[in-house]
């Protein structure tokens, strides 16, 4: 459920210094190159909940899902991403806990825009009426190797949708 109260970065209007977008774009190239969507999350200070400072990258397994198994995992990695879910679980525990919550997930978008997909809302809902972590969702389109833009999304309960968000990206203090 969400707690706009306890964690008001669901709301969006976030701020991220440059050097983290500057990660964000670099994790999206590289992926690129591997033929896959990055994914992974950001983490901020609970006392400020607008500033995001910090990027962990995570392992796309959907390109192993789909070696594996390709009737079960129909999609790549180049059109989807699959977290581990225990440790993203585990991590959004830890930083709520520690005082450094994970305020973002974030993945790429090959040779498309920055949008959010029917696909990315399904997942982020998790099969239920709305997404079950208190996140925003930030997206990265990558074309011809190079980060190109980036939206953020956030839900809007009273619609029932992902929106727009602004993403404001500060120079480094």
């Amino acid at each position: 459920m969400r707690d706009a109260v306890r964690h008001p970065w669901v709301l969006g209007a976030l701020v991220v210094p440059r050097s983290v977008i500057e990660q964000v774009d670099e994790e999206a190239r590289l992926a690129y190159d591997r033929d896959e969507e990055s994914c992974g999350f950001l983490v901020g200070p609970a006392a400020d909940a607008s500033r995001v400072d910090g990027i962990v990258p995570m392992l796309n397994r959907a390109n192993k899902l789909h070696a594996l198994d390709p009737e079960a995992y129909p999609r790549t990695g180049r059109t989807y991403f699959d977290i581990d879910s225990m440790k993203f679980e585990n991590a959004i525990r830890r930083g709520d806990a520690e005082g450094r919550p994970v305020k973002v997930l974030y993945h790429s978008h090959l040779d498309v825009g920055a949008y959010f997909s029917p696909t990315d809302a399904e997942v982020a809902k998790m099969g239920q009426d709305e997404p079950p972590w208190d996140l925003a969702y930030l997206v990265t389109s990558v074309r011809a190797g190079g980060a190109d833009e980036r939206k953020l999304f956030v839900w809007d309960p009273s619609g029932q949708a992902f929106v727009e968000s602004a993403l404001t990206v500060v120079e480094d203090p």
